[in-house]
């Protein structure tokens, strides 16, 4: 479900100065004007903030506004940063407070976004905003019964503020007050008939009555005005497995993977239906799939499809004693088809495959300009070597790059003519991580992908997404992985002059081959030797780490 079925974002509330002759003063006033459209508000403040001689609230709101416009971006971290600037200037707006609690809720830090929706009650208890706002943590968090006491405050407070009442009905349904959650949603249909969230979450509710004709038609008729939305076709497939129909439903989750492979809830259902069907190791594959995150944050959701994900997946992983196995799956994607291919991927994989051998690597996977099909298949497949093996490690060299918060790489096919095609056509890097995550000691992901975004100069936006030009974010891998990035994120790592091996492939190459270098150590040299090589160009960068109790070694040596 899209975040905005959960969270509203507000504009600041202030006055309206009489208009002057002057350019700054016309801007002023537009930075003041809540009712303003937003890309022309967010202009003047800008400009104004620009100029360096605004003070005081002025200068609070103008800083608040452009922390909305991070917030949408979203640019989480910039976001929390410029809003807490504003607050030192004004520490009473409370629509300042509630902007930071959505951006600290939305980077995982639900007890700082919980402090500052409670601080903006206590300055202001009838402000029925931040009510809903913690109603969706407390939601996630599955204290249904607090979360239902605070969407009946800002429902009261604010009655015609449609998320209120669709988040309610949510909590009522989970709380098996499925007449009063049909209630809620018919006062939602009240403000908008038309608002997807309705149809969509109650078809779950009608599903749970046992009301299946009602529940499929509120899904169908949304699927029919909206062919692709993922959330409303993985809930009318939610409504055959509540019905008993395992086919028909398979068929659903089989539709949500197919527009989009990286859908966390699809495939921890598909895995609940394998599992029922005895097909333990497709079971296994997809709740790998949904297992793994990069981040602290998930809509409800994916919060409980990816925990029910994360149980079975401990449930059904076979034992066993350590093999000693290494595997490796080594990507090299150069021949885009959309924008300007890339002669060194396939010759730096090449290179890295073969040092893999050399240092005796059992299995080492070599695959070239993968599609987005084939792309999936590998990391499928591959996951079920890893799942024999101690070591499993991906090695990925092609374009690459961070979308709306979330790590891709990307298939040779892709076309991402918009930002919200990533999540549909590119591979997110969680599925990555979930590839090695079958091993059961060293997990370890190096992507040599950190290159300009090609796609960039033509991408429409229609997100309002943070659309990085250069790298990847950086990320939160969990304990027993390691994630290698040649630059750090933000920044872009260089592919060679054309005829030789990006630096990075070559110092990784060179480096792996020395005896008795343990992993942590390893990674620190090539960090060294790409930083002088490239003059100070380009610094790879390290996220998590192995079991900290025992070492890695590529070469052990005597």
């Amino acid at each position: 479900m899209s975040r905005a079925a959960f969270l509203t974002l507000v504009t600041l509330v202030a006055g309206v100065s009489t208009a002057a002759a002057d350019p700054q003063a016309d801007d002023l006033t537009l930075c003041r004007d809540r009712q303003a459209e937003t890309q022309a508000r967010a202009s003047a403040c800008d400009n104004l903030l620009k100029t360096d001689k605004l003070s005081g609230k002025d200068k609070a709101i103008a800083l608040s506004v452009r922390g909305n416009t991070l917030l949408n971006k979203p640019d989480y971290v910039r976001a929390i940063e410029v809003l807490s600037m504003s607050l030192d200037l004004d520490p009473d707006n409370v629509v300042t407070l509630n902007l930071r609690g959505l951006a600290y809720y939305r980077s995982g830090k639900d007890d700082l976004a919980l402090a500052d929706y409670n601080l903006a009650l206590q300055k202001r208890p009838n402000y029925g905003v931040p009510y809903n706002n913690r109603g969706v943590i407390l939601l996630r968090q599955g204290a249904l019964q607090s979360a239902l006491e605070d969407f009946s405050q800002s429902i009261r407070l604010t009655p015609k503020f449609i998320l209120g009442w669709t988040n309610r009905a949510r909590v009522r349904t989970l709380l098996k007050d499925y007449d009063g959650a049909l209630e809620d949603f018919a006062e939602a249909e009240k403000i908008d008939p038309d608002a997807p969230q309705i149809a969509g979450n109650r078809c779950i509710t009608y599903g749970l009555m046992g009301r299946f004709d009602k529940a499929l038609a509120d899904c169908n008729g949304l699927i029919d005005k909206q062919p692709k939305n993922v959330f409303a076709i993985n809930n009318r497939a939610d409504v055959y497995l509540l019905k008993g129909d395992l086919d028909t439903a398979l068929k659903g989750y089989n539709a949500a993977l197919q527009i989009n492979p990286n859908n966390i809830r699809a495939h921890s259902a598909r895995g609940q239906i394998y599992e029922r069907r005895k097909d333990l190791a497709q079971a296994r594959a997809d709740y790998r799939a949904a297992a793994y995150s990069l981040t602290k944050f998930d809509e409800p959701d994916v919060a409980r499809a990816r925990a029910i994900a994360q149980e079975r997946l401990a449930a059904l992983t076979p034992g066993g004693a350590p093999s000693g196995r290494r595997v490796a799956l080594v990507i090299g994607n150069g021949a885009y088809t959309s924008v300007h291919a890339l002669p060194n991927p396939p010759r730096d994989a090449k290179l890295i495959a073969n040092a893999l051998k050399d240092v005796g690597f059992q299995t080492v996977i070599s695959v070239n300009d993968l599609t987005r099909d084939k792309f999936f298949a590998a990391l499928k497949a591959f996951a079920e070597e890893a799942e024999k093996a101690d070591w499993a490690m991906v090695y990925y060299a092609g374009h690459g790059f961070e979308i709306g918060g979330v790590n891709y790489l990307v298939p040779v096919d892709a076309k991402l003519a918009a930002d919200k095609d990533a999540e549909t056509q590119a591979v997110a890097l969680e599925q990555v991580i979930a590839a090695v995550g079958a091993a059961r000691k060293m997990r370890l992901v190096v992507l040599d992908a950190c290159r300009d975004n090609p796609f960039a100069p033509a991408m429409q936006r229609t997100l309002s997404l943070k659309l990085v030009d250069k790298g990847f974010s950086n990320i939160e891998p969990g304990a027993g992985f390691m994630v290698v990035y040649a630059a750090k994120h933000g920044e872009t790592a260089m592919d060679g002059d054309g005829s030789a091996n990006s630096p990075f492939a070559t110092a990784l190459a060179r480096e792996i081959k020395q005896p008795r270098v343990e992993i942590r150590k390893l990674f620190d040299i090539v960090r060294d030797d790409v930083w002088a090589a490239t003059k100070h160009g380009q610094q790879p960068f390290t996220y998590g780490s192995p079991p900290g109790r025992e070492d890695f070694y590529f070469v052990a040596g005597k």
